[in-house]
């Protein structure tokens, strides 16, 4: 047989190989070796008719989480139910990232940065540059592919983030930075510190639309704006925002006090106590909604049911509150530079285990409205965040490319199949993918392996972070 699997039907929409239309996806194996306007059922061994869906590259979702406190035992079916194909978890830790990667795999291709946090993986609030080196080191050799700063919620010291952000720019090892030290929040005044420390380095702000919520300004959108304006004049940060409505932080309470400065932020901004029986409070009003496991997935639960269910925890789980207003989400999803380019990079989610994996179904509706094109909303799902990671054979679907593929009902944006390296994820709702290949770097494949992980290594120093943006935002990943 010429293709493993054959794609009939459906409306291809790709880009970077300029398809848009009524196209059949021919594969074989893990990659794609054919596309055209009708292919021979003959030749296939499995072919799946998708009707009316839009066919686009696997969507890539750099923003998730999967560890225990955010109910990572079920992070892998709800974003394989979102129709996403690639996800990076920001944060880890390690170890619970690669436990729930072997024992919960719903299919999906997944990558990871370790954490940098006080009194955990490091010593203290001012790590030195050795100590910093040395857990990069470890966590490249365990298979992350770099590191995630926890600023808004665990920071370390301004100068101790500056080093951690010359630590990885120097191994080219991907980093992120939650916006926020020892000096300053989770909030515009983070936002723009975060800009100043990153000065003549690389690095990825995630969430840009977060530290946009009215807290420091009158109001949102002058933050927004403001955020925006430094993105564009400072090319060398590459970000993502999300479309949610909720955020997502930790509900973890040590000696009466929440343990996130985030979770503190969201209980001030609405008038509770920074403490546990503040959080206890808002959790009873529903201003804090508590992650609760049901039918294998999580959702937000209120009231005295939400306080049981966090109590019963010993607190250690996720919470969401309702805090990002729309001007931000939208502006950060839409907003454009004088050339006429995004100024942030890509849509991801900040979900995984929190249930906001909304990049498909909040995204086609910016496209409905047509705040975005079909071939924009590719490019903010998928294509950039490919390039972002460094791999050249996601985010489209030409001949030669990965088969990761993701299916979307145009009319009510909800995801109706998607395939991963080949292989079907999800069919008309139902979850049929399992096991997880983990994209790594050549430091991290040995020790995977030996764990008996399926690996994909990739490159990161020729991802975006380093080789900055491509002149044309549509070509193929580099």
């Amino acid at each position: 047989m010429k293709y493993s699997v054959l794609l009939k039907g459906g409306r291809l929409i790709d880009p970077a190989n300029g398809r848009h239309g009524g196209f059949d996806v021919g594969i074989d194996g893990d990659g794609v070796v054919e596309v055209a306007p009708e292919l021979d059922p003959g030749a296939a061994a499995r072919v799946l008719d998708v009707g009316d869906s839009w066919i686009v590259p696997g969507v890539i979702d750099l923003h998730v989480h999967t560890s225990r406190r955010h109910g990572g035992y079920n992070a892998h079916r709800m974003m394989a139910r979102a129709g996403v194909c690639t996800a990076l978890d920001m944060g880890g830790p390690w170890d619970e990232f690669i436990g729930y990667a072997a024992e919960e795999g719903a299919g999906l291709n997944l990558a990871a940065l370790q954490q940098a946090r006080p009194g955990q993986t490091v010593r203290d609030e001012d790590p030195s540059a050795q100590e910093l080196q040395e857990l990069l080191e470890r966590s490249l050799e365990d298979g992350a592919i770099g590191l995630k700063l926890l600023g808004g919620h665990y920071p370390m010291t301004p100068e101790s983030t500056r080093r951690a952000i010359e630590v990885a720019n120097a191994a080219r090892a991907y980093v992120a930075f939650h916006g926020g030290s020892t000096r300053t929040g989770s909030n515009i005044e983070g936002f723009v510190a975060s800009v100043e420390l990153a000065r003549d380095l690389k690095l990825h702000i995630p969430h840009v639309n977060s530290y946009c919520r009215g807290q420091i300004k009158e109001r949102a959108l002058d933050e927004i704006t403001e955020a925006l304006d430094l993105l564009e004049e400072n090319r060398n940060i590459i970000s993502e925002a999300y479309l949610a409505t909720i955020n997502g932080t930790s509900g973890r309470c040590t000696d009466g006090i929440p343990e996130s400065k985030a979770t503190q932020q969201c209980l001030t901004l609405a008038g509770y106590p920074a403490t546990e029986d503040g959080l206890e409070a808002a959790i009873r009003d529903g201003w804090a909604r508590i992650n609760a496991p049901i039918g294998g997935e999580n959702v937000n639960i209120t009231g005295e049911e939400a306080v049981k269910s966090w109590r019963d925890r010993g607190t250690v789980t996720s919470v969401n509150f309702p805090v990002n207003p729309p001007e931000s989400r939208l502006l950060a999803a839409t907003a454009r530079d004088s050339g006429g380019n995004f100024i942030v990079d890509a849509i991801a989610s900040d979900g995984g285990a929190h249930p906001r994996n909304v990049n498909v179904t909040s995204g086609m509706a910016l496209v409905r409205t047509e705040a975005l094109t079909p071939e924009e909303f590719v490019l903010k799902t998928s294509l950039n965040p490919a390039r972002m990671l460094g791999c050249p054979t996601k985010g489209h679907l030409g001949e030669g490319s990965d088969a990761d593929v993701t299916g979307i009902d145009p009319e009510s944006g909800i995801p109706t199949f998607s395939l991963v390296g080949g292989k079907l994820v999800l069919w008309r709702g139902a979850l049929v993918g399992s096991g997880s290949t983990i994209l790594t770097t050549e430091s991290g494949r040995a020790s995977l392996e030996s764990s008996g992980f399926q690996t994909r290594v990739i490159d990161v120093s020729a991802g975006m972070l380093y080789t900055g943006r491509p002149s044309d935002p549509f070509s193929l990943p580099a």
